[in-house]
């Protein structure tokens, strides 16, 4: 197992984080929206490097990110 990869992941999601945190605490428009996207990317980044989807079957790949984008427009919608 490779830990580079894995380190370089690491920092982009505690990066994605701070910047979370610091959309969240601004008086941006559509701030919930920017972080409904942050999350999304942190949702992939895990499932795709942490949990080994970058190796499974293409059907895997297209329903996660199906019922993410589904998921998330629902919520962005309500």
């Amino acid at each position: 197992m490779k830990q580079k990869p894995f380190l370089y992941i690491l920092i982009v999601l505690i990066a994605l984080t701070l910047l979370s945190a610091i959309v969240s605490n601004s008086q941006i428009t559509y701030a919930s929206q920017l972080i409904m996207i942050l999350s999304a990317l942190k949702f992939l980044a895990v499932a795709f490097y942490f949990m080994e989807l970058r190796h499974a079957n293409v059907f895997w790949k297209v329903l996660l990110i199906a019922c993410l984008t589904i998921f998330i427009s629902l919520v962005l919608i309500i």
